[in-house]
């Protein structure tokens, strides 16, 4: 009895996660139909969630070799979104190796400094971080993207609690065997680290690509925009095509959804590993 009241409520639990899954993936199909549809038929309801008439040729066309260079910002998101992600896991593996392997005066003290700068919010220090870019003359640049993303507090702490599990016993061998400290961070400590390195790279990625708040404040040159901002050249200049919209917004998530539907065990795996430990 027992069992089957513990299946019953492992399939109402199934049934309701289900059932939400589909309420909130409603609007994802809903674009995903209308960037293949013709204008007048956005809007027709009831919806015809496969179209009959489809116009996806001049759709594509309209966002990949229309007025809007969509495929020069995808090349400057790809651009910054890569270099971000790549800086952010070395400096981010780096501190955590330190706060884990290297012994040092006043190291837990350092530590729970740096977490309690995670309490304030990047709204908090946009002023100050937007006169140090003037002052430092990459106003406008890609690089004030890059630099004021390369560092995660977050992404250390999850490092950190990885590394906690990981025995000290490999770093002593490795210095009996007269590494130093470079060469055991390369050659014991990534190995080891690969499925969380996998999670943050992919988390990183996906939020670097996702940032609007930073091109926002730090570019102004339509040369230089991302896909956030490159959307909001669309929204100007077609306004009342939804279905080119939808298009444009399909083809900016493409990226996102390869990487997650490909990576996703390794992204769920990485963060309860990290999570877990210590």
């Amino acid at each position: 009895m027992p069992l089957f009241r513990k299946n019953i409520s492992k399939l109402i639990t199934t049934i309701l996660m289900g059932a939400l899954s589909i309420f909130f993936l409603i609007p994802f199909v809903w674009m995903i139909s209308s960037a293949f549809k013709f204008e007048k038929d956005v809007m027709r309801f009831p919806i015809d969630w496969i179209p009959k008439s489809i116009n996806v040729v001049y759709n594509f066309k309209a966002v990949w070799m229309g007025k809007v260079p969509f495929l020069h910002i995808y090349f400057n998101s790809i651009k910054v979104a890569v270099i971000v992600t790549f800086i952010t896991l070395l400096v981010s593996t780096m501190a955590a190796y330190s706060f884990t392997k290297l012994k040092f005066r006043g190291r837990n003290l350092v530590f729970t400094a740096l977490l309690a700068f995670m309490i304030i919010p990047d709204q908090a220090t946009l002023i100050p971080r937007f006169m140090l870019v003037r002052w430092m003359g990459l106003y406008d640049t890609h690089i004030a993207l890059i630099l004021m993303s390369m560092f995660s507090i977050y992404f250390t702490f999850l490092l950190r609690q990885f590394m906690v599990g990981i025995s000290d016993e490999y770093i002593e061998a490795a210095k009996i065997d007269g590494a130093g400290h470079l060469r055991t961070f390369a050659s014991i400590i990534i190995p080891l680290c690969r499925p969380v390195l996998a999670t943050v790279a992919i988390i990183k990625f996906i939020w670097s690509w996702n940032d609007y708040q930073n091109p926002l404040i730090f570019l102004q040159t339509k040369d230089l925009y991302t896909i956030p901002l490159g959307m909001t050249l669309f929204r100007d200049d077609y306004t009342t095509n939804d279905a080119i919209m939808m298009m444009a917004s399909l083809s900016a998530i493409i990226p996102l959804l390869v990487i997650f539907i490909v990576l996703q065990k390794q992204v769920i795996n990485g963060i309860a590993l990290g999570g877990v430990k210590g």
